[in-house]
C-alpha cells in the first residue's frame, strides 16, 4: 500500500522538497516533449537547477555548486552550441514508420510497469545509522582531504587540464594560420 504523506503537518524541508520535485519532473517532461530544441535546453537547465536544490536540501553544498557549474554551465553551453551548429529548428523531421512508434510505446509501457512494480514492492530501509560525528559534506573537510591526502593526484589533474587548454589554443591558432 502506498503511503500518502499528510501535508497539513509537513515541515518546511518537506514542502521545499515537494516543490523542487514537482519542478524537476515537470521540466524533465517539458525537455522531452518540447518541439523547439532551444526550449528543451532551457527546460533542462531549470531541471538541473532544481536538482542542485535537492543537493542543498541534503546539506551537500559543494556538490550543488559543482553540479550548477558543470551541468548547468559547461554541459548546457555545449548542448546549445551543438543545437545551433546542427540547425535543428528546421522542420525536416523524418516520419517514423508505425511499427517503430508502436514498438516505442510498448517498450515505454513495459518499463513503466516494471518501475511501478518495483516501487510498490519496495520496503523502506529500517535500521540504525552510525554517525562518527564528522561532517564529510562540508567544503572545509573536502579541501583538507584534497590538499593533504590527495595532493599529488589533484596536481596531476590540474596539469592535465592546463596541457589540454594549451593544446586547444595551439590547434586553433594553427587552423587560423592555415585558413589565411
Amino acid at each position: 500500500m502506498i503511503h500518502i504523506p499528510d501535508f497539513a503537518h509537513a515541515t518546511t524541508v518537506q514542502v521545499i522538497f515537494c516543490f523542487l520535485a514537482f519542478i524537476t519532473v515537470i521540466t524533465a517532461f517539458l525537455t522531452i516533449f518540447s518541439r523547439n530544441p532551444i526550449h528543451s535546453a532551457i527546460y533542462l537547465v531549470i531541471c538541473f537547477f532544481s536538482i542542485a536544490g535537492h543537493y542543498l536540501l541534503l546539506n551537500s553544498q559543494f556538490l550543488a555548486v559543482v553540479h550548477i557549474i558543470v551541468y548547468s554551465g559547461a554541459i548546457m553551453i555545449l548542448f546549445l552550441f551543438t543545437i545551433m551548429l546542427m540547425n535543428l529548428n528546421e522542420q525536416r523531421e523524418v516520419h517514423r514508420p508505425r511499427i517503430t512508434r508502436l514498438g516505442a510505446i510498448v517498450s515505454f509501457c513495459l518499463i513503466v510497469i516494471v518501475l511501478i512494480t518495483i516501487f510498490i514492492n519496495s520496503k523502506p530501509i529500517v535500521g540504525g545509522y552510525d554517525s562518527t560525528g564528522e561532517d564529510f559534506q562540508s567544503i572545509q573537510v573536502l579541501g583538507k582531504i584534497l590538499l593533504n591526502e590527495y595532493m599529488v593526484p589533484f596536481e596531476f589533474a590540474s596539469i592535465l587540464l592546463l596541457v589540454a587548454m594549451i593544446g586547444t589554443v595551439l590547434l586553433s591558432k594553427k587552423e587560423k594560420l592555415n585558413n589565411k
